[in-house]
């Protein structure tokens, strides 16, 4: 049987290639990013480790921050002194460091990373552990002075000698470039500006006596653990941050580690997909072959293999498929993750190929989906295969049947069906947003299986339909098109599958993009009153002198400053929230159109009250007059009385929960040092908006880190926000489609072997090759637009339920793209049309007399 077995599966090689094409993407993906990962882990797991010091000292941070404020936290730079006495210290250093800031050339064009990377300033205090090494030129002297890190040198064409603007959180400043310094491990990407230390202090802090951390060196002998405790001991309990070097390099990992998962967990969805596609296209192949080798499964029965034997036979044909394409797949993976670091470089992160870090879990991972997958998708198959009776080798027989086995698809598929819209329709009633996201994930799973179930079933109504015109337009070629596609509805519906699965993906989330971006067209519609929106894309703040550049600009007649600081909430139900709250001027009506359920901005503004969403107050029994705890970063406490409850449908987004807001004032006083991140401008009376943005333009040439919008730009804005997500469902989109296309040849293929003698009678009756090669087309293009359609029907439903959890979220909007649908499905067409292509020409080139003598 095993000897049986290997000329069984090198025999039919060439129809399992396109299988093993869906198991090759699918592995290297997950090998791709697993070793991507893996290797960006290793760089700065060796970065960090490398550079940390044996302890460092930083302010307490009580928060995260969703949204940039713009204060940079520091500790007093005497602390520096008084660390240094503690038994143990050999050295201690201050550190200045400040991010975002901005650095421009003499022609105001930035010297920062064009990826959205961070330009970081900090102090040249080079030890053994520094991360980067003088490479050219000298150490900054004096507050003129600086170094520049060679990568960013050389993308800016910057050289020593060269004038650059700092523009700072105190203000801007013009250093001279007097060297050059060089990553001695991995550039994580960023920009890196030097000064020399009581420059970084005054000009990037605005604080001469300030540091943002003290770097503690252990004395020989002694521990970092120990040495942590006694400097700890020497601040006293609470009052800072110490860490070790290596709790320091672990924090710095995990913070990186955001990152690292957005890029994992794309590659793994984008390998999720070719799996879930890939299944189908298995499953049909060896369907198809099993149906066409019924003879030769009974005459094997017939000479003495039990059941058992054929089913392992089958499943170990599978075992080989799935060995050579998780081996190709692997390499393949090898390939991806050496373009990924390929483009990381490019964009300015620092990874090496040569350094590529392939840990024991990622062949084993790739073989286990390899093999798990094809394993899987073949039992079945297999199962059938066993079936087969010996008395098959004395007849014609095909495996494939549509009795019973399709009456219990209609049992099973209905059941999983009605579940699946019964949590659909939880879904779609549920008040809260966590409920109703858990009601829309379990409703998209048991109505895609239900769909995958009872597919079948829908073939003949559907194709029917479909294929209605067929026979007026294509004649007696549109007729057999049409019935080969019905012949067989297990396969047509397996094979339609595939497409369908891309295509419901791309349905739902078009559906739900294009909900979202209709709501907040219509709520900035609704909110937005300012003439013009000063800000950064990001919302990065920017420092005080553009707001004051902006005031000064002719034109102005008012500015609105916003700005954010994270918050902790403790709410009468006893929840303490960590959200972000905005703090605005006084004017706010003018600029903007808020709906208040009570009170007014006068009483949001006031000092010592808060503004707060009425949802999310009634949900945690806040009422207008309850005085609520706010805790501010660093500590920082106040009591703050609800001024007013808002009634915004959007009032929860970017971070934002709770919608909560107050006066600048109440801002400063409990959370000093931020910066704007947003202006709202209005125009002065007498001056036009075309007239003000040309001046606001020149204004802001000088900074290129921030932006003037107006209605519509704010608008693209959020679009392009969107979209991205939109774009990277339409590249899982792409995948699915490549995957069904080869669905689609394999199966066309297949059939046409199987109807070599019918093909051998329908020429020799006259059927010319061109009539023939339409049929096959036909039959494609049908099959293609089934599935599409199954997909649009199934995807619709799901973004109009996604629709309702955005809902919960203020975004009530309900926008169908028809443009998008219409393309789909021609697109499905023409899908079907390229499927064909190969095996019609395969079957147009048959020699007559050889097909109807095939057997």
């Amino acid at each position: 049987m095993l000897k049986a077995t290997l000329r069984s599966f090198l025999a039919h090689k060439g129809r399992l290639l396109l299988s093993a094409l869906a198991v090759v993407l699918s592995v290297a993906f997950v090998a791709g990013s697993l070793i991507f990962s893996d290797t960006v882990g290793r760089t700065f797991d060796r970065l960090f480790a490398s550079s940390a010091a044996d302890v460092t000292v930083r302010p307490r941070q009580n928060l995260d921050e969703a949204l940039p404020s713009g204060a940079t936290a520091t500790l007093p730079a005497a602390l520096a002194d008084r660390v240094a006495r503690v038994d143990g210290v050999a050295a201690a250093r201050v550190e200045a460091e400040a991010e975002d800031i901005t650095v421009v050339d003499d022609d105001d064009e930035p010297v920062s990373p064009t990826t959205g990377a961070p330009t970081t300033g900090t102090n040249w205090n080079p030890t053994g552990r520094s991360p980067v090494e003088l490479t050219s030129g000298r150490a900054p002297r004096g507050p003129a002075e600086a170094l520049i890190d060679a990568e960013t040198a050389g993308r800016a064409e910057v050289r020593i000698g060269d004038t650059l603007t700092v523009i700072a959180a105190p203000g801007s400043f013009r250093v001279e470039v007097v060297g050059i310094v060089t990553f001695t491990t991995a550039n994580p990407g960023v920009a890196l500006l030097l000064l020399d230390t009581p420059t970084a202090q005054s000009r990037l802090l605005g604080d001469p006596e300030a540091a943002t951390g003290i770097s503690v060196d252990a004395a020989d002998g002694v521990s970092d653990d120990l040495l942590k405790r006694r400097v700890a001991a020497a601040l006293g309990p609470g009052a800072y941050d110490c860490r070790t070097a290596a709790e320091q390099a672990k924090s710095d990992v995990e913070q990186l580690g955001g990152f690292l998962d957005v890029v994992k967990y794309v590659m793994l969805g984008f390998a999720g997909v070719a799996v879930l596609v890939g299944v189908f296209l298995i499953v049909n192949t060896f369907s198809m072959l099993i149906a066409r080798r019924t003879r030769e499964l009974g005459l094997l029965r017939a000479l003495g293999a039990d059941r058992r034997q054929v089913r392992r036979s089958v499943l170990t044909e599978a075992l080989l498929l799935g060995l050579a394409g998780s081996t190709l797949g692997l390499a393949a993976g090898v390939g991806l993750a050496v373009g990924l670091i390929e483009l990381m470089s490019l964009v300015g992160t620092d990874l090496r190929s040569t350094e590529m870090v392939i840990g024991w879990g990622t062949p084993v991972a790739a073989y286990a989906v390899g093999i798990g997958v094809t394993f899987v998708a073949a039992y079945l198959p297999a199962r059938r295969a066993a079936g087969v009776s010996p008395m098959a080798a004395l007849a014609d027989a095909e495996v494939a049947g549509v009795g019973r086995p399709l009456r219990l698809r209609a049992v099973a598929g209905t059941a999983v069906g009605a579940a699946g819209a019964a949590a659909l329709a939880g879904c779609a009633a549920a008040t809260r947003t966590a409920t109703a996201a858990s009601l829309l994930g379990l409703g998209v799973v048991l109505t895609l299986v239900a769909a995958v179930v009872a597919g079948p079933l829908l073939v003949r109504p559907v194709i029917r339909v479909l294929g209605a015109a067929f026979p007026a337009l294509f004649g007696a070629i549109g007729r057999m098109s049409r019935r080969n596609a019905l012949r067989n509805p297990r396969r047509t519906g397996a094979t339609a599958s595939a497409l369908m699965v891309g295509l419901a993906l791309v349905g739902g989330m078009s559906v739900a993009s294009a909900s979202m971006t209709v709501s907040f067209d219509r709520q900035i519609d609704k909110t937005l009153g300012a003439d013009f929106v000063v800000q950064n894309t990001n919302f990065v703040p920017f420092p005080r002198e553009v707001t004051d550049a902006v005031r000064g600009t002719e034109g102005v007649g008012l500015v609105v400053r916003s700005r954010f600081t994270p918050v902790a909430v403790r709410l009468p139900d006893g929840d303490r929230v960590e959200t972000t709250a905005a703090g605005y001027d006084p004017r706010l009506d003018d600029v903007a159109n808020i709906t208040y359920a009570q009170g007014d901005t006068a009483g949001a503004l006031a000092g010592g009250r808060i503004a707060m969403d009425r949802d999310f107050a009634r949900e945690h029994g806040v009422r207008l007059g309850t005085v609520v705890p706010v805790e501010f970063q660093g500590g920082r406490r106040a009591e703050l009385a609800v001024g007013a409850l808002t009634d915004q449908e959007s009032a929860e987004g970017f971070g934002i929960r709770g919608g909560l807001y107050f006066g600048l004032a109440t801002l400063e006083r409990h959370a000093p040092g931020g910066q704007d991140s947003v202006l709202y401008v209005n125009a002065s009376p007498g001056t036009g908006p075309d007239d003000l943005r040309a001046a606001l333009g020149r204004t802001l040439d000088a900074y290129p880190q921030v932006q003037v919008r107006d209605l519509a730009d704010y608008k693209d804005l959020v679009r392009d926000q969107i979209a991205v997500l939109l774009y990277l469902v339409y590249a899982l989109l792409g995948m699915a489609i490549v995957i069904a296309v080869l669905g689609v040849v394999n199966t066309l293929a297949l059939s046409v072997v199987e109807r070599t003698r019918e093909i051998g009678l329908l020429r020799a009756i006259g059927l010319a090759r061109r009539q023939l090669r339409r049929m096959i087309r036909l039959e494609s293009v049908v099959i293609s637009v089934f599935g599409a359609v199954l997909g649009l029907a199934l995807g619709l439903v799901w973004g109009v339920c996604a629709q309702q959890v955005l809902a919960l979220q203020g975004m009530t909007a309900l926008a169908i793209p028809w443009g998008t649908i219409v393309a789909v499905v021609v697109g499905s067409a023409v899908v079907g049309v390229v499927a064909a292509l190969l095996p019609a020409a395969r079957a147009s080139r048959m020699n007559v007399l050889a097909a109807v003598a095939h057997e």
